[in-house]
């Protein structure tokens, strides 16, 4: 039926896509197979998803092709591990070349030392009167070059000693606690020029997860912003409603861009699914604006 004369026709909007730019195989510590992280994905309606396996790129030909076949759109990433001031942060790598070898090298370099750094969790927790932790937490180990603190988590949660990961990590695997080694990673710097040696762009992961004080995250994100930094991930299952208007204020001040993310690990283990985040927030440029 034609409009009224003096009217407008409403013009059809296309629906907006869901992005999740960071999620978890079993190439390093999340509990599905490339193939059936791409596969749950796309069932739960995301529309561009990454995989961003920590300190590996090991998994995403796997993924690769299994986007192909699901009709998803693809973006290969990693996460990486970063010492800065004494704290370990994680910074996401996004739309990089997996071949690239100045990125691989770091990666490499990154992973190694997670053996040492395990026995010496292990050691302790028996100290703590957790006997067995290692051999525990190679139980859930997929990729034997990368054992992390969350497979020393399910282990605990396993035996009782913890309700479920959070009250796991605080009590357990965070500083100060008798299953937390600290360990020297990747510098800031180092990070972020790997990501673009490898055509990548360079995100904060989770930065509501940081021990760190209002003015250490304003320094975290400006040293970030200054080293070539691209984003900052603003919607994550780590952060509260008021965190995300938090951090989407430090983007636009610093002219940084916002992503999103599920961290997804395996069913069950956050409250957030794929296809949960909620509506990005205005005001603030997505890491995928010039994509």
């Amino acid at each position: 039926m034609p409009a009224a004369p003096g009217t407008r026709r409403r013009a059809k909007t296309a629906p907006m896509q869901r992005y999740d730019l960071h999620c978890h195989s079993t190439y390093s510590d999340g509990v599905l197979t490339p193939s059936a992280v791409v596969a749950r994905a796309a069932e739960r309606g995301v529309d561009v998803l990454a995989l961003t396996d920590h300190d590996v790129v090991d998994g995403l030909p796997e993924a690769v092709s299994a986007a192909g076949k699901a009709g998803i759109a693809f973006v290969c990433g990693s996460e990486l591990s970063v010492t800065w001031q004494d704290i370990t942060i994680h910074v996401i790598a996004l739309r990089i070349d997996p071949d690239n070898a100045t990125l691989t090298d770091g990666l490499a370099a990154i992973r190694s030392g997670r053996d040492q750094r395990a026995h010496q969790m292990a050691e302790g927790l028996a100290e703590a009167g957790i006997a067995g932790a290692y051999e525990g937490a190679m139980k859930y180990v997929t990729n034997p070059s990368l054992i992390s603190r969350t497979h020393f988590g399910r282990f605990l949660v396993e035996a009782g000693h913890a309700k479920d990961a959070k009250d796991v990590f605080n009590r357990f695997l965070t500083p100060g606690k008798p299953g937390y080694v600290s360990h020297g990673w990747a510098t800031l710097t180092q990070a972020i020029d790997w990501i673009h040696a490898a055509g990548g762009q360079a995100v904060i992961a989770h930065p509501g997860r940081y021990r760190v004080t209002p003015t250490g995250l304003r320094t975290l994100f400006s040293e970030f912003t200054d080293a070539g930094g691209e984003g900052i991930e603003i919607l994550s299952p780590s952060h509260t409603p008021a965190q995300y208007v938090e951090f989407a204020s430090h983007a636009r001040v610093l002219g940084l861009r916002g992503s999103c993310g599920s961290d997804w690990h395996g069913p069950g283990e956050s409250w957030m699914d794929f296809g949960d985040l909620p509506d990005f927030p205005s005001g603030v440029v997505p890491i995928w604006k010039d994509w």
